[in-house]
């Protein structure tokens, strides 16, 4: 089965494979298969292509993939072009919402570890 350009894997729940579906997590899912009228626990090829084709209305009806991509990526360059703090965090590849950067930050900062032995060796050396 096959949702916005994404394949559903034939052999795993539908409440767990719907959420390989950007823009559509645990709790959209079983929403959209309460609405279908199927079972969370029922697999994509047991299903019949009436209900495979209500799962897929009722999961195009939301913004999901690249439509949903596309926006937030939208949003995230009107907020650089405006020159707001969380557009400037954004373009410098910081922590945008309040996170502490002193430590924790190591994913949007990289890798990047200053111990304090490297401070110690300058001040042997003088």
């Amino acid at each position: 089965m096959r949702i916005s350009g994404v394949t559903i894997p034939d052999n795993k729940q539908l409440a767990y494979s719907l959420p390989l579906i950007f823009g559509i997590g645990p709790t959209r899912a079983r929403k959209i298969l309460e609405e279908a009228g199927v079972a969370p626990t029922i697999k994509s090829k047991d299903l019949t292509s009436e209900k495979e084709q209500k799962i897929r209305s009722l999961a195009e009806a939301f913004v999901i993939e690249g439509e949903l991509r596309r926006e937030i990526g939208q949003n995230i360059k009107r907020l650089k072009e405006i020159r707001s703090a969380r557009g400037e965090r954004h373009s410098r590849g910081l922590p945008v919402r309040g996170q502490r950067t002193k430590t924790n930050s190591r994913t949007r900062r990289g890798n990047v570890r200053k111990t304090m032995t490297s401070g110690r060796r300058s001040l042997e050396k003088t």
